[in-house]
Parts: C-alpha cells; sequence; structure tokens
C-alpha cells in the first residue's frame, strides 16, 4: 500500500549538482565553502549577525546553553509539551529542565504560568540572579519553543526574563520562515537555534545552527564545536574540552540548494494549510491557525479534535489507511526520566497532548 508520509524531504533544486561538486573537489568535511555559504543565506533570512552550522538542532541548543554560561545544577526553564531533543540538550549542558505549561493560543510557552512560577515559587539573590525558592538553584536560563513553526509570544517571554535576570534561548529548530511582529524567530533571544533534520521545513538530512547578534558568542561557538583548534599551519594545538559539532561540507550543500527555493517551500506550505484550514472549516472540525502578528511556516499543520479518544480514532483510521498522521509527543513530565522534575499545573498541555493531530505536511511539487 502506497502511503502518504508526515513530512518527507523534498529535493528540486541543484542539491545533486553541489553534491557532486563537494565529491569532486573532495571537500566533503566541515572545511568548504558551502557551509560558509549556508551560514550566510540563513543570517541574511532570518536577519541574525551571526550563524553557526553545526550537526544537528540538539548540538545546536547545547552549544548555544553552554556559551551563554549556563553551569552545572542550573534549572533552566522550558516548555512540558515539546519535542524531547530540548529537554536532552538541557540535561547534556548539565542542567535541569523545569516545566511550564503550554499556552492553547499559539501552542508555545504560557507566559502566565511562566510569571507565576517566577514571582512565586522563585526570589531574586544579591548576585543579580533568580533562585528557586525550595531547591535554592539558580534558574539561569529560560528555551521558549515555537511548536510546529507558530511563534510563541517571544517578546512577552523576553521582557518576563529580563526582569529575573534569565537568558532567553529560542528553540526556533521547527520555525524556519516564521515571524512574530515581522522578527524572525529565534533572534529574540541572547541565542537561538534551528534544526535541518530530514523532515523539517528545510533540510540537509541532518543539521543545525545557532544565531546570534552577539560577536563573541558567535566566535565562542565556532571555536568549541570546532574541537577548539587553535589556528596552526600544521600543529593539533586544542586549548579546552570541547566538541566536534560542526556541519559538513555535503550537508550545507543540501542546505544552499534548498534556501535558494526557499521563498517558494513556504509559499507551498501556506497554501497547503489555507488548503486544510478550507477543507476542515466546511467540515466544523478545528484546524489551528497562526495567531495575530505570528508568520508561521506552518511545518506540521495541526487539526485539534475533541478528546483523547477522538484523537485515537482518526490516528488510527488514517494510518491504518496509509495516510501518515502523528499525535504530539508525549509531555516531558511523562517521561521517566524526567517524570520527577519541578513543573507547573500543565491543564494546558495536557488537552493539547490528548487532542492534537499531526496531519501530512510535505511540500508538493
Amino acid at each position: 500500500m502506497e502511503t502518504v508520509p508526515l513530512h518527507a524531504p523534498v529535493f528540486f533544486g541543484k542539491e545533486k549538482e553541489y553534491l557532486a561538486e563537494c565529491i569532486d573537489t573532495t571537500y566533503v568535511s566541515y572545511v568548504g565553502s558551502y557551509v560558509n555559504r549556508f551560514e550566510e543565506m540563513i543570517s541574511t533570512y532570518t536577519g541574525a549577525k551571526y550563524a553557526i552550522a553545526t550537526v544537528n538542532g540538539t548540538c545546536a541548543l547545547q552549544t548555544a546553553l553552554l556559551i551563554a554560561g549556563i553551569k552545572p545544577g542550573d534549572f533552566v526553564i522550558t516548555q512540558a509539551l515539546t519535542f524531547v531533543a530540548t529537554a536532552n540538550a538541557i540535561h547534556f549542558a548539565n542542567a535541569t529542565p523545569v516545566f511550564i505549561d503550554s499556552d492553547p493560543q499559539d501552542l508555545g510557552m504560557d507566559i502566565s504560568k511562566l510569571e507565576e512560577f517566577l514571582s512565586q515559587e522563585c526570589r531574586m539573590n544579591e548576585d543579580g540572579f533568580c533562585y528557586h525558592k525550595v531547591t535554592n538553584r539558580r534558574i539561569s536560563a529560560c528555551v521558549p519553543v515555537h511548536i510546529f513553526g507558530h511563534p510563541v509570544k517571544i517578546d512577552k517571554v523576553v521582557e518576563i526574563c529580563e526582569k529575573y535576570n534569565i537568558t532567553v534561548i529560542e528553540d526556533a529548530a521547527e520555525s524556519l520562515g516564521s515571524t512574530y511582529k515581522g522578527k524572525h524567530t529565534g533572534t529574540f533571544g541572547l541565542l537561538g537555534i534551528l534544526s535541518f533534520n530530514g523532515n523539517k521545513t528545510v533540510t540537509t538530512g541532518g543539521g543545525g545552527m545557532i544565531l546570534t547578534n552577539d560577536k563573541d558568542l558567535a566566535t565562542r561557538a565556532r571555536h568549541i564545536t570546532t574541537t577548539a583548534k587553535m589556528p596552526h599551519p600544521y600543529e593539533f594545538i586544542h586549548n579546552e574540552p570541547a566538541f566536534n559539532y560542526r556541519m559538513t561540507n555535503l550537508s550545507a550543500a543540501i542546505g544552499v540548494a534548498q534556501m535558494e527555493n526557499f521563498d517558494f517551500i513556504i509559499r507551498n506550505k501556506r497554501e497547503t494549510a489555507a488548503r486544510y484550514n478550507e477543507f476542515f472549516t466546511n467540515l466544523g472540525m478545528d484546524f489551528f491557525t497562526e495567531k495575530e502578528n505570528s508568520f508561521s511556516n506552518y511545518w506540521l499543520n495541526v487539526l485539534l479534535m475533541k478528546d483523547r479518544n477522538e484523537r485515537n480514532d482518526l490516528l488510527e483510521l488514517t494510518n491504518a489507511s496509509g495516510i501518515t498522521t502523528r499525535p504530539a509527543w508525549r509531555l516531558m513530565t511523562d517521561l521517566p526520566m524526567y517524570s520527577g522534575n519541578i513543573h507547573t499545573d500543565l491543564s494546558n498541555a495536557v488537552k493539547l497532548e490528548n487532542t492534537i493531530v499531526n496531519l501530512p505536511s510535505s511540500i508538493r511539487k
């Protein structure tokens, strides 16, 4: 039986030509012109001054947290409804995720629950940082996630976090092409990250990107994602423990070809969302659309069912018919490794998990 995928990669540009050039020139690793070109294209498109290419979005987020000054044992605020990579990156930056409820209006972080948590369960210390009252652990960062490509109220998140001296690092893994109040997601906080996984709007097979307007942070990101190797004509000199996280020239070549057609890709995905919206509205069903001040890439289209039973009925019917649909991720607090973490009331996130169905969202050639 032929199946309809959820989000298949589509290659209709110069991907093969650019890959062949990498092979012919033997520049297949992270040293190569396509890495620089891809970074420049993402920087220009998003408006970020600096873009640093990495092997994937998880490594991009882990690196962003580390260069932002997150220390072992710190708390980092994020959302309970997100892909597990967000929480995992926080964990492998030696910090502990704290989970906030979702806003049903945009699927992102509930700013009222964020404000409530910080004002009631945390305090400011003499050192100028925010600490959790019970555990006395520092709240060093906040990682809001633009879920399924829909922008969170990121300006409000930044505003709240500034009051508590908390660094904002945006997980914009799913939202390349999405803007809030005319500004690209991932560029509101001190740092942001993108993903180019095989199922993303733009793919490099696997890949990520760190975004920032801070020159020193950009320099540091390049350094520690390239094994902290010091410039030298032939010696291998490394001045600190670091990662081998840089994107390869092969991956970047695919990304360059994809970005050359990105305007078409965004138009195509938004047209698909408009068709879904018209169809399901006529059926009296709740198709999720972008909200005020938001421009969404509609990475994965969302249908909201009435309850978990109705959700499961649709999932079973469509998948049995060869149409790939998926539920939202399980809440992070329902996973064994994060079940004991601190969290706010999660009633909105629970309802969203019980009702979301992701629909096939591939680019139509």
